[in-house]
């Protein structure tokens, strides 16, 4: 995403969300714990503009999505979302589910790593926004669903049609996106679907260790490497190891590179700045 901005200052409060930025982490908590973390219109196009200033700024390296009291993220809220979208026409609705999917997107996009800390559920919407995360770490209580079939609606919301499949394989894909049934973090463990498993009560600050590992590192590898991971998921090999060998020559030009070489030489540890 292009760092060149236009003359909007950056927004200082957001209304949907809690925001904590510190040392190049961000911690972004959904913050309506009496709703279990219902996203609203609101809670949408916040993470949406959160996630591009965020990347025009190039401040932050890592980020932590996490959900407030017993959950991470119940989903669309029934009364706010569901209700309000049976009353609007076709094209309404297309500005709205449009506007989901770029969260994804400025999830999938952005130029730093995005842990999901996952405890209690992960439904719906809130299900796909663990998806589309770098990183999955979860309580052993932690229970996915993606709901949409449950309302009758399409299993491939948001890109979960996309992303699932790539990331537990079809079969699976199919029976979660196709049955909308409650998947337990042993069993996500287990078909791949969480990074790793945290203790009983310790997703967050486990996903906050990972969080400063990664804001600690060579900022700019962090973020090719996931530029690749994305854009080579639907690319032929021959296209693929261009686009790496393009990739490569660019960050051996970088400092960072240039620093490891130091370091290893002087026998330290490297001071990765990101360039």
């Amino acid at each position: 995403m292009s760092p060149f901005t236009g003359s909007a200052t950056r927004t200082a409060d957001w209304a949907h969300l809690r925001v904590e930025i510190a040392d190049g982490v961000a911690t972004v908590t959904l913050a309506r714990p009496e709703k279990l973390n219902a996203l609203t219109f609101g809670a949408y196009a916040d993470l949406r503009d959160l996630l591009a200033e965020l990347s025009r700024e190039r401040s932050v390296r890592a980020l932590v999505l996490a959900g407030e009291g017993r959950g991470f993220c119940s989903g669309g809220d029934v009364d706010e979302i569901i209700g309000a979208t049976l009353a609007m026409d076709t094209a309404e609705l297309l500005d709205f589910n449009r506007m989901t999917g770029q969260v994804v997107r400025a999830i999938r996009e952005c130029p730093f790593p995005v842990i999901a800390a996952v405890h209690g559920v992960a439904a719906g919407a809130g299900a796909v926004l663990a998806l589309a995360a770098d990183f999955r770490i979860a309580d052993p209580s932690a229970r996915f669903a993606f709901l949409f079939t449950r309302v009758g609606l399409s299993g491939g919301d948001m890109g979960a049609a996309y992303l699932l499949p790539r990331i537990v394989g079809l079969g699976h894909a199919t029976r979660l996106l196709m049955l909308g049934e409650p998947v337990r973090a042993p069993e996500a463990e287990r078909i791949g679907l969480i990074s790793e498993l945290a203790q009983e009560g310790r997703a967050d600050e486990t996903a906050a260790g990972l969080a400063r590992r990664l804001a600690d590192g060579p900022a700019l590898a962090h973020a090719q490497t996931k530029a690749l991971l994305t854009a080579e998921l639907d690319m032929p090999l021959a296209a693929a190891v261009e686009l790496d060998a393009s990739t490569q020559a660019l960050l051996m030009n970088g400092e960072d590179y240039a620093e490891f070489h130091a370091a290893f030489t002087e026998k330290r540890p490297p001071k990765w700045r990101g360039r």
